[in-house]
């Protein structure tokens, strides 16, 4: 389903009026997208970034997203995420139908959301599974796969009402690979510089710490 449609928005532009009074942002870096094929890789600091990141794209972007497939559980809510260009994934281990409809999404021409983390990370240095914050080899992969445009993206971490939000879309991010698909190891390399690259947008550490 790609997210042109009527409901799309509807929702996007009652989201976008309630976001810009509750959790008003600061974009920068948007001219820097390209219209199609793009893979966005933000830091996931709250629950609020993927809202805040769509409605501050065009309504037409055609914008998709990954998500835990916990949310899809609840049926009215699985049907309205799925109308809005969401897809779920299972965050144990390999999920190939998620991986496949991400590969299938780029290829359309449309645009991805993937948050390299693949769960919330609090500010200062949060931690997956219990080891240090750091990124899942899923993103690079898709990328690769695709050929996709990918863009490291930052969003400030701390969410509070009524207080501005910083959103910086940084530079597409060249990935250096040898062979069709690269190894295994390149391609963790490649998701390390791209979550790097997203924190170092708003002057952090991979995890939210300072630099």
């Amino acid at each position: 389903m790609r997210p042109t449609n009527g409901l799309y928005v509807v929702v996007y532009y009652v989201l976008k009026v309630f976001l810009a009074i509750v959790h008003p942002t600061t974009v920068e870096g948007l001219e820097k997208l390209p219209r199609r094929g793009a893979l966005l890789c933000p830091n996931h600091a709250s629950n609020w970034d993927p809202l805040l990141i769509a409605v501050r794209l065009p309504v037409n972007y055609r914008l998709h997203a990954m998500a835990k497939k916990e949310l899809f559980q609840n049926p009215v809510l699985g049907w309205l995420l799925r109308k809005l260009g969401v897809f779920p994934v299972n965050r144990e281990g390999t999920d190939i139908k998620a991986v496949k409809t991400a590969i299938q999404t780029i290829k359309d021409g449309d645009n991805l959301l993937i948050f390299p983390e693949g769960t919330v990370i609090r500010n200062g240095i949060g931690y997956v599974d219990g080891l240090p914050a750091h990124a899942k080899s899923g993103a690079a992969m898709i990328g690769i796969r695709t050929g996709a445009t990918l863009i490291p993206v930052f969003v400030d971490g701390e969410k509070k009402p009524f207080r501005r939000t910083r959103i910086i879309f940084g530079d597409p991010y060249e990935p250096h690979y040898t062979g069709r698909h690269g190894t295994a190891e390149e391609i963790q390399k490649i998701a390390d510089e791209l979550l790097e690259q997203a924190y170092a947008l708003g002057g952090q550490a991979v995890g939210g710490a300072p630099l």
